[in-house]
């Protein structure tokens, strides 16, 4: 009788944190107030279908989807919702997993977030200016951050750099690449 009762208590407290654990969940692109928020509808029709559902539902892409994971040359990773510059190509590398992935942002380029999607908490990282989900950073990347962007190619542009402006910072063709 006593095992049946502590089973119960159990499975009846498993059960309410199902709840819980599902509102963790929520999206923080939809929470929070950003610089270049748009409504639903504006995202919809500025988007792709694969952009919109990465950046707007935290959508993730088939590991190699994504042309982004093969480019070397030098430039900037963009966010593709709003062209916030995000990564510079001097940080990525290939880590194996099949997605796009960078052991450093550029400065004030993105926001991290608690996720709890899968059960258990991730690092989520958001376009800093219009809350876009990018993808996740992990804790086994290479020196010097020892961090791992690992970051979805259907969320960014890039643009390649045509040479270098005064103080060492590359400019930017217009041509982009998705």
């Amino acid at each position: 009788m006593i095992n049946t009762r502590r089973s119960f208590l159990a499975w009846l407290g498993a059960t309410a944190a199902v709840p819980v654990l599902a509102a963790c969940g929520g999206s923080p692109a939809q929470a929070r107030t950003w610089p270049k928020g748009l409504s639903d509808a504006q995202w919809r029709a500025k988007l792709t279908k694969v952009q919109y559902e990465i950046l707007r539902k935290a959508g993730t892409e088939r590991p190699g989807a994504s042309p982004l994971n093969k480019e070397h040359r030098k430039g900037t990773f963009h966010c593709a919702g709003c062209g916030n510059a995000l990564y510079s190509s001097a940080t990525k590398f290939e880590s194996g997993t099949g997605w796009p992935s960078f052991w450093q942002p550029l400065g004030g380029a993105i926001v991290t977030d608690t996720d709890y999607k899968i059960g258990i908490p991730r690092t989520e990282v958001l376009c800093a200016d219009c809350g876009g989900h990018l993808g996740h950073v992990f804790n086994d990347g290479p020196k010097p951050t020892g961090k791992r962007y690992c970051m979805n190619g259907g969320a960014m542009t890039f643009r390649k750099a045509w040479g270098m402006k005064k103080g060492g910072k590359p400019k930017l063709a217009a041509l982009q690449i998705t």
